[in-house]
């Protein structure tokens, strides 16, 4: 097997963190593999905001009805926003991008966990683009995709189990 596979069967979302900082030049190569992702036509409508500031991950840590309090504990956050003006493909290239990211933070063994922000609400009520934005400022016509933690494992998990994938949701040549 390759070591990309590898590193597919070991990959887990990690919602439990150290309080060991990430650095400089591991956050250089997370944020290098989202710069790197392919995207519709070369438009690369994205944009990454990184956030260490403790005091700003306990309130980013509200942008998901129960789901995003891990950011409170997190070395960092990078939430990904998008350029709707650049492309229509935005959603997907932004999501290609946290997903490289995810990846690119497990293969220097750190923890990392996709937080969904699209369609999504935050604690306050509000959307969670709506909160993000007020957190962070950024352009009104610009949509949030999501926001990735980022921390070294305070819990180790186990590997994915190869025999309990759904082979039954591969179809050969017809549905």
């Amino acid at each position: 097997m390759s070591d990309m596979y590898q590193e597919f069967v070991n990959r887990r979302s990690v919602r439990v963190y150290t309080d060991e900082p990430i650095a400089d030049e591991d956050l250089k190569k997370i944020l290098s593999a989202g710069l790197m992702a392919p995207s519709g036509k070369s438009k690369f409508p994205w944009h990454f905001i990184v956030v260490k500031d403790r005091a700003m991950l306990e309130k980013l840590s509200l942008c998901r009805v129960g789901v995003a309090r891990m950011l409170a504990k997190a070395a960092c956050a990078i939430v990904v926003v998008g350029d709707p003006a650049v492309t229509d493909t935005l959603v997907e290239d932004c999501t290609i991008a946290a997903a490289y990211m995810h990846l690119e933070a497990s293969t220097l063994g750190l923890g990392s966990c996709y937080i969904q922000g699209r369609g999504r609400t935050a604690e306050n009520g509000e959307t969670t683009e709506d909160y993000v934005r007020g957190l962070l400022g950024f352009p009104a016509d610009y949509k949030m995709q999501a926001v990735l933690s980022l921390g070294h494992i305070g819990k180790p998990m186990k590997p994915h189990k190869e025999e309990k994938l759904f082979w039954d949701k591969v179809h050969q040549e017809k549905f």
